[in-house]
């Protein structure tokens, strides 16, 4: 059996991205879990993790010289309470692809250079 658990991000200073990640998320850090190098936050059985690596380059979106690889979607219910409250704890806004029907995605950069993006999908019928 397979059951997925975690997603590590590599850093320069995990804990200064898990207390933003905590924030945006609401989920508190798990200190028993956690080491000078390696920090994690639970949340129903699921972690985000985040490793110090001394040598980290940031992905640079759209750009390929050090790619995205991956990047983490967080629904939302209107774009401009969330912009605001993610740029004050220390993201970057990158691009909107928000149409004029008010759907779509914001990308943003967390304070290491992850991309992340808000997203308004239209509710299925």
């Amino acid at each position: 059996m397979l059951k997925f658990t975690d997603v590590i991000l590599d850093c320069p200073d995990p804990w200064k991205l898990a207390e933003f990640y905590a924030k945006v998320l609401g989920w508190e850090i798990n200190t028993e879990g956690s080491q000078k190098d390696w920090v994690n936050l639970r949340n129903d059985g699921i972690e985000l993790s985040f490793q110090r690596v001394e040598t980290y380059q940031p992905p640079v979106w759209p750009g390929q010289e050090h790619p995205q690889q991956f990047h983490l979607d967080f629904e939302v219910d209107e774009f401009e309470p969330e912009h605001q409250r993610v740029v004050e704890l220390g993201a970057t806004f990158v691009k909107s692809f928000v149409g004029e029907s008010g759907y779509g995605w914001q990308v943003y950069t967390d304070p290491a250079g992850h991309p992340f993006c808000l997203c308004r999908n239209r509710p299925q019928d």
